[in-house]
């Protein structure tokens, strides 16, 4: 009887060792499911990583290639822009985790894809701030004519910018700008914005006006009849500054305009884009060319 019991009891043993060995309780079929979710969420969220990663080298592509052409500067180096995601011993604390390689992957990924947001963000404030530069770059640039030619008073180009022969002298001397004849209060408008430097008169120049528009250009209009605005006016660009003349050493009512570059006078016919076609520009170069002597 003993035996058998003993026989029953060992075999009951060996059963319950199979049923727990080999089938699963309740509770780790409920574990099991929910480490089967915990994985399911973590490869999820790596999808959803590399899809955004792939999202911000779409920008960042354009950041480089599109922004900073346009606003010519230089693009952000792939070392600043994907710099590594810290020390080896950053994600020790995750490496005795279930599944470290997955989580500690993940984690890495996500630093890497902030730090990488966080270069992209200052980029864009730096080309928001170009851009703005840009804006007032294009506004202060000198691209009108500082008269009108389509006004009865005002008749034609009398000079071109380069040597041509000097009117009272009758010698070749180089002529820094360009003079444009008309009636004496032709309205002399400034090319672009700008704070006005001087506003005086001389025996050269006679009354004349010089504006610097930043970004290193300046432009000065000469011979005036009347100035119309004072040293350190901010002007617009069409704002009216004063009226065409013929003071100072000057053989007629003309103005006499100039653009200079880091206070080197260039050719003025370059800077005319936003107020000529371009067939009124060839015109323009056409008449100036053929005219051989200044006024001034």
């Amino acid at each position: 009887m003993v035996k058998k019991f003993f026989s029953s009891f060992s075999l009951a043993i060996v059963m319950l060792y199979l049923v727990y060995a080999f089938i699963d309780s309740p509770k780790e079929k409920q574990l099991k499911r929910k480490y089967e979710e915990v994985l399911t969420q973590y490869s999820l969220l790596s999808n959803k990583v590399e899809y955004l990663d792939n999202i911000l080298k779409d920008v960042e592509a354009r950041d480089d290639n599109i922004y900073r052409v346009i606003f010519e500067t230089e693009p952000i180096p792939s070392s600043i822009r994907r710099a590594g995601s810290g020390g080896v011993d950053q994600y020790e604390h995750l490496k005795h985790l279930d599944n470290a390689d997955l989580i500690v992957g993940t984690t890495k990924k996500i630093d890497e894809l902030s730090k990488a947001l966080f270069v992209q963000s200052k980029s864009f404030d730096a080309i928001e701030s170009l851009a703005k530069n840009k804006i007032e770059m294009l506004a202060s640039i000198p691209a009108i004519l500082p008269v009108s030619l389509k006004e009865k008073t005002t008749h034609q180009v009398s000079s071109s910018f380069g040597y041509r022969m000097h009117p009272i002298y009758k010698t070749p001397k180089f002529h820094a700008g360009m003079d444009f004849t008309g009636a004496i209060g032709t309205p002399i408008y400034a090319t672009g914005n700008g704070v006005v430097t001087e506003s005086q008169f001389d025996k050269g120049y006679g009354r004349h006006v010089i504006i610097d528009h930043g970004f290193s250009y300046k432009t000065m209009y000469a011979h005036m009849e009347k100035i119309l605005v004072k040293k350190g006016q901010k002007v617009k660009r069409g704002d009216v500054i004063g009226y065409l003349g013929n003071t100072g050493l000057s053989t007629g009512p003309h103005l006499h305009y100039e653009v200079r570059k880091n206070d080197k006078p260039i050719d003025p016919i370059n800077f005319y884009f936003n107020d000529l076609t371009p067939d009124e520009f060839e015109k323009l170069v056409e008449i100036a060319n053929n005219t051989g002597q200044s006024m001034d």
